[in-house]
């Protein structure tokens, strides 16, 4: 249980890192005050283009991605069994998402969560996170809506993970549950985007 206590922390406390705050402070700007105010790395290169929101958005992955191959890692110090290693993984997955989306440096107010879940997902399920990935990218060429791309998505994460469950790849439920987890941390992020969309208000990105 120690081990667990000490993944979840180190993973909220490398999802809470603000990278999005930080690239507009390094641009000069307070990037909660333009745009859509949040964070992540779809607002930051609307207002400030593609040399911060790229490295943005790589960080935002690493944060997912790295916090699951840390938990991997410190799990398998111990030689523990193998579902206690993948215990540790989901843990750091759910808590690198929860830090990025609450970080306690920004008063709990921080991303929509979906860079970081890619990243994580990367890290447990790369097939899963490639079948999600070809979703978002279909419905955002359709409609050029990132933040329904990135619920259409979300809502394909459980459903594919159950899919593949069916075919006993991955054979274990806890990763179904993990994944629903995920979905909601998402869809309750994007509440006002859902809301915009729904009243026609909600912006496509463009092209410049």
């Amino acid at each position: 249980m120690f081990t667990l206590a000490v993944v979840a922390l180190i993973s909220y406390l490398i999802g809470s890192c603000p990278a999005g705050y930080l690239a507009g402070r390094i641009a000069g700007v307070d990037i909660r005050r333009l745009g859509s105010g949040n964070i992540g790395a779809t607002n930051v290169l609307r207002i400030l283009g593609k040399r911060f929101g790229y490295p943005v958005f790589l960080i935002d992955f690493t944060k997912g991605f790295g916090a699951v191959m840390l938990a991997v890692s410190l799990a398998s110090r111990d030689r523990a069994s193998t579902n206690f290693v993948e215990l540790c993984a989901i843990t750091a997955g759910v808590f690198s998402v929860v830090g990025h989306s609450y970080p306690v440096w920004l008063r709990f107010k921080g991303g929509k969560g979906v860079a970081t879940t890619i990243g994580v997902l990367f890290g447990l399920m790369p097939l899963v996170a490639l079948i999600v990935c070809a979703v978002w990218v279909i419905t955002f060429e359709i409609g050029r809506y990132v933040s329904l791309a990135s619920v259409v998505a979300a809502l394909a994460l459980p459903a594919t993970v159950a899919v593949m469950w069916c075919f006993k790849q991955p054979n274990r439920p806890v990763l179904f549950y993990f994944s629903v987890c995920l979905a909601a941390v998402i869809i309750t992020r994007h509440r006002s985007n859902l809301s915009r969309l729904f009243h026609g208000t909600e912006p496509r990105f463009r092209r410049k």
